[in-house]
């Protein structure tokens, strides 16, 4: 069942309401709330249940179903560098939703990154969502639902999702992956409710993009720009769009094998343009990573600056903060400036600069605003 919205009460409400037999599910549903909040886990339990009802093997194709297996079941995941192109959303929604079912009584499409459709995908997806056939279901998914285009989102019934709390996501990494509690505690926090995050804070790269965001910040405060900062960051950055490009061309190998060969060449020139968008992927969230934390080794600094360390999110490294805090020479009004500033430009950068002159820039005005 959907124990996966156990703690969401309007996401319970509404999805244990469409669950069948006695349920009546809507054709189209926008699942919303912040990043690691668990909608991806309810709308694959809830497709689990919608193909469930009249198979053969229920508790079956509710497995294959959660595995990501079940035939008719179409998870659809943004391939654009920043957005949904028209081609994610074409043939495997728009045309496939007009097929019957392979084996269950339905057919369910979950589409991560509603916000992100181009002009073209969401006129794709407005006609389904117009015009469902009866056994169809769409499921879209949104950490920013204002992003979504109301001609979207006026289609589709709301399902919200609360944020964990950081004593909840802390809790979750000391006992399902063995982080240390304060190194945890430090994680939940600065993950600002997204569980996704907390984890990569804690574990893989995410101790090495702590680093590199805390020299950064840290080299501002303390005019130690010539270290050049920036660098660890944009090294972080290109070792995460390396790993993305390598797992894509991994898969299309694999896949390409199983093909004829001219298949295989086809599919490996449309896996090398797929790389290469996981690559700027990768490589664009992981500096707009590092700059949030940035930020918030800042605002870490402004709030024991003003008496208040208990607001602290890097527990984990109070006494650097609390240094910093002493013997900085920025007020925690300057302080704040340089964290609008970091926000300011995590926006800039969605326009594709060049991102070492943008960090250098950055850096350079930093250090002006937190000189006294």
């Amino acid at each position: 069942m959907l124990e996966v919205v156990d703690r969401h009460p309007h996401a319970q409400a509404v999805l244990r309401a469409a669950v069948p037999p006695e349920g009546h599910p809507s054709h189209a549903y926008l699942f919303h709330g912040p990043a690691g909040a668990g909608k991806r886990d309810a709308a694959r339990a809830f497709a689990a249940e919608l193909l469930a009802e009249g198979a053969a093997d229920p508790d079956g194709a509710r497995r294959r179903a959660i595995d990501g297996v079940h035939p008719d079941l179409t998870w659809v995941t943004p391939s654009g560098a920043a957005e949904m192109l028209v081609g994610d959303i074409d043939e495997p929604v728009v045309a496939a939703a007009t097929h019957t079912p392979f084996e269950a009584r339905r057919r369910v499409f979950v589409v991560e990154g509603a916000d992100t459709m181009n002009d073209q995908a969401a006129n794709k997806m407005l006609k389904t969502l117009e015009e469902p056939p009866p056994f169809a279901h769409l499921v879209l998914l949104t950490d920013k639902p204002g992003n979504v285009l109301p001609t979207i989102a006026s289609r589709c019934q709301h399902v919200r999702f609360e944020a964990p709390t950081a004593a909840e996501l802390s809790q979750r990494l000391q006992t399902r992956h063995g982080v240390a509690p304060l190194t945890a505690d430090a994680c939940a926090r600065l993950a600002l409710g997204d569980a996704g995050r907390a984890l990569i804070l804690a574990l893989a790269d995410g101790p090495a993009l702590r680093d590199a965001a805390e020299r950064y910040a840290r080299a501002s405060l303390h005019r130690e720009l010539g270290t050049r900062p920036w660098g660890a960051l944009l090294d972080q950055a290109r070792a995460a769009g390396d790993a993305a490009a390598s797992g894509v061309a991994q898969r299309v190998a694999q896949d390409a094998e199983l093909l004829p060969d001219r298949d295989g060449r086809r599919l490996k020139r449309e896996g090398e343009t797929a790389a290469k968008r996981a690559h700027r992927r990768a490589h664009a969230r992981t500096i707009d990573h590092g700059l949030q934390l940035a930020a918030l080794w800042l605002r870490d600094v402004a709030v024991t600056a003003d008496g208040l360390p208990e607001l602290v999110h890097h527990v984990d490294r109070a006494e650097e903060i609390a240094r910093d805090a002493r013997e900085g020479e920025a007020s925690s009004a300057r302080l704040r400036e340089g964290v609008a500033l970091i926000e300011e430009t995590r926006t800039t950068l969605i326009l594709n600069p060049t991102e070492e002159l943008v960090l250098e820039a950055l850096a350079s005005r930093l250090q002006r605003v937190l000189s006294p």
